[in-house]
């Protein structure tokens, strides 16, 4: 039994740090913020009980130095150390640093994490645990004539990943050998420059595939439980877009199936806390298993707004010990969440970056409306760390309802002095295909939706224009007839009115 959690440092930054400093205001559990030069007016740093200078800017030399974060966490008499997402949320080595200077780590054990952070060996497991997986190498793969044999056995098109990290790097789409050939050295040095390890494997690229992720909670006495799904489909070279709950192509016999084989894939790894079962579903139903993500998800708040759940509490809860609190059983979904990612980058020039101050913004607030942000105004979006600025989500009844209250959210989140992705969402929530349920991984594309968005916006332009136009016509007239002539009629007007006023007094 671990010991009762009093003060907990976040290892994070953002939203994410915002996020964990409001579940433990409700716990009345000590928040520990950190901070790098680039943050000292940011929000998490003013609504911590206190906050403690981590470095530079530099992510390497703040939030990714591991030593300086578990010194402070000492100094500052912290219990515990939450990592967020990104940043050493997946590192392996820092849960077993912590654990090495008594300090609870609040995710999976050093263990679970060094296995679910190289794919192949995550792999390895499932297939034991008559858990299904995607078609391809069983090992890592450092040669690219190995490579290639593979890839013919399989047969093209594949997939070069990496065996370690995510977030879409290191992966590299090979529709012959002779593209296999050429990437197969690109995605070694990418994967080598974001994880530290170049190993490679080859996989079957499934066409029109749809990725649907379960999320999952299981604690030190080998209780597990998935959340039920999140459809997360629409992505942009690899990178989650959007993501709700249901999925449109997940009925309830399908989710407790597929729920069951998430939990089983948990308990073979001896996972421990939040995570998700990461899976591909092709075109016939068929679901494979590609990864477990061990950490807290961005679009956990997708899942806590269709169970009522709040996951990070969950996640402090079986971190001191406690036992899951409720069974299977008991879980029922509620209507409908959708979440959109909202990124400074312009989707009109190929998500170019944009950073800078934010003169002025307006948050959309309403029924069923939830924004997870660090934004206000006057802040600085950094050009030092991750380009997501806020999470927008909507809940309604059903997906209707969610779809028309995110779509006027988006009407009413303003950003000024950056760029964003809101106008691509605006895009989306109006298309057929989407509205329909007809989405995949290659949607943005088959779809033809940043034509679309460019279409819309150029229509919007042309209406503003004529609109302006009319106006100044308008206002053209308005200033004719207010000329001398009509001046003395006015006054005359106004005489008339005095004397009447002087005739009755």
């Amino acid at each position: 039994m671990s010991k009762k959690i009093t003060s907990i440092l976040i290892a994070n930054r953002g939203e994410i740090a915002l996020r964990v400093i409001r579940a433990c205001k409700e716990l009345g559990i000590r928040s520990i913020a950190i901070y790098s030069d680039e943050d000292t007016r940011a929000v998490h740093v003013k609504r911590a009980d206190e906050a403690h200078h981590i470095g530079p800017a530099p992510p390497a030399q703040s939030y990714l130095n591991m030593a300086k974060i578990v010194e402070t966490a000492k100094a500052a008499g912290a219990d515990a150390i939450h990592p967020g997402y990104g940043f050493l949320s997946e590192n392996e080595n820092f849960p077993e640093m912590c654990e090495k200077n008594g300090i609870i780590f609040i995710g999976p054990t050093a263990k679970a994490m060094d296995v679910t952070g190289d794919k192949m060996k995550c792999k390895a497991v499932m297939k034991k645990a008559k858990v299904p997986t995607v078609p391809g190498s069983d090992g890592t793969i450092e040669d690219v004539e190995k490579a290639a044999d593979i890839a013919h056995q399989a047969g093209y098109p594949v997939m070069l990943k990496s065996a370690f990290g995510g977030g879409g790097r290191g992966i590299r789409l090979c529709k012959d050998e002779k593209q296999l050939r050429q990437e197969f050295e690109m995605a070694s040095a990418e994967s080598k420059a974001a994880f530290g390890k170049s190993a490679l494997f080859v996989e079957k690229y499934l066409q029109r595939i749809r990725h649907i992720e379960f999320q999952l909670l299981r604690d030190s006495h080998g209780n597990g439980r998935h959340l039920f799904e999140r459809e997360c489909s629409i992505q942009r070279r690899h990178q989650k877009l959007i993501e709700m709950s249901p999925s449109p192509v997940v009925d309830q016999k399908t989710r407790e199936r597929i729920g069951e084989i998430a939990v089983r894939a948990a308990a073979a790894v001896d996972y421990l806390n939040a995570g998700t079962a990461e899976f591909l579903r092709d075109p016939e139903g068929n679901f494979y298993f590609i990864e477990i993500n061990s950490r807290l998800q961005v679009e956990h708040p997708v899942t806590e707004l269709v169970t009522g759940l709040d996951l990070v509490k969950l996640q402090i809860h079986v971190a001191q010990g406690g036992e899951i609190p409720f069974k299977q059983e008991d879980l029922k979904m509620n209507g409908c969440a959708i979440e959109c990612r909202i990124n400074a980058e312009d989707p009109f020039y190929d998500f170019a970056p944009s950073t800078g101050a934010v003169p002025s913004c307006n948050i959309p607030y309403g029924p069923g409306v939830r924004v997870d942000t660090y934004l206000y105004p006057g802040c600085t979006v950094s050009g030092y760390y991750d380009s997501l600025v806020a999470k927008l989500l909507a809940w309604g009844s059903n997906f209707e309802e969610a779809r028309v209250r995110m779509r006027n959210a988006l009407d009413e989140f303003t950003i000024e002095g950056i760029n964003t992705t809101i106008p691509l969402y605006k895009t989306i929530m109006d298309e057929s295909n989407f509205i329909k349920g007809e989405i995949s991984t290659d949607y943005l594309e088959r779809f033809k939706v940043f034509d679309r968005m460019n279409e819309e916006v150029k229509a919007e332009a042309s209406k503003n224009a004529q609109a302006a136009v009319a106006a100044a016509l308008l206002q053209s007239e308005l200033v004719k007839k207010s000329a001398a002539p009509s001046q003395i009629n006015n006054n005359g007007q106004k005489a008339s009115r005095w004397k009447m006023m002087r005739a009755t007094s």
